[in-house]
């Protein structure tokens, strides 16, 4: 009996996805600050070939939990740390190194009162395209910066806007990361919801990203006030990403 090749079994698992071209394609796109990241139709857009992280922005679980997930580090609005302490909010915080700056005792004051600390990279650039010298560089010196820091090793990456290849996924890879997180929902600085795909609403499983560093007539606490009504007013709750993945 004739076997096949290890490429031509995956090829064939992917064409009853998307077709083997598609499935090969790398994703781009950008923030919420500009346009929206490509999202596949699937919920993990991995895992990608040879052992690299699974690109998720929605999570498939049984669980009624959504997942919030806070960016770059440049808001540090102290009511947000009483916040979390009180309602135990299992919140994931993606790092820049360049934007926390000083700031890292307030995401120190976070970590102890239950969210976890992620890379975001070292100076948030676009990652697509460039070397593997460079990717590299900015994940695995966040990933250095935070040990020293916090004296953790961060499993989860967010790469900056939303975009990467397949470059950004073999220098996460080597750098430690098991994941890389995207988002389905964007909350606005108005603490209104845009979604990335699919349709408008939130279900279960979705990840959720917070951009800051925005001019915002709500406070950072107030955008997730507001945005804890509507998640529990759908009969949801917050989990943590990381049991998740």
């Amino acid at each position: 009996m004739r076997r096949r090749s290890p490429a031509a079994v995956v090829c064939a698992a992917v064409i009853l996805l998307a077709g083997c071209a598609g499935a090969a394609r790398e994703r781009t796109g950008t923030d919420g600050r500009g346009q929206s990241p490509a999202h596949a139709s699937s919920d993990v857009r991995g895992p990608a070939r040879g052992g690299l992280p699974p690109v998720v922005d929605h999570v498939r679980t049984r669980d009624r939990v959504v997942f919030l997930t806070y960016d770059d580090g440049a808001e540090r609005d102290p009511r947000f740390v009483g916040l979390v302490r009180e309602r135990r909010l299992p919140v994931s915080m993606f790092l820049t190194d360049s934007v926390v700056g000083p700031g890292y005792g307030h995401f120190a004051r976070l970590r102890a009162v239950g969210a976890s600390i992620q890379n975001h990279t070292l100076d948030h650039p676009a990652l697509r395209g460039l070397p593997y010298a460079g990717q590299r560089a900015e994940i695995c010196g966040q990933q250095h910066k935070l040990r020293s820091r916090f004296g953790i090793r961060p499993r989860l990456f967010r790469p900056p806007y939303g975009t990467y290849d397949t470059t950004t996924l073999r220098a996460a890879a080597d750098c430690g990361i098991t994941s890389v997180v995207l988002w389905r929902a964007s909350l606005g600085t108005d603490g209104e919801l845009t979604y990335t795909r699919g349709r408008p609403g939130l279900r279960p499983g979705d990840i959720i990203s917070v951009p800051s560093g925005e001019p915002a007539s709500l406070t950072l606490t107030e955008r997730t006030v507001r945005l804890l009504r509507e998640i529990e007013g759908k009969g949801l709750r917050v989990g943590r990403l990381e049991d998740h993945l």
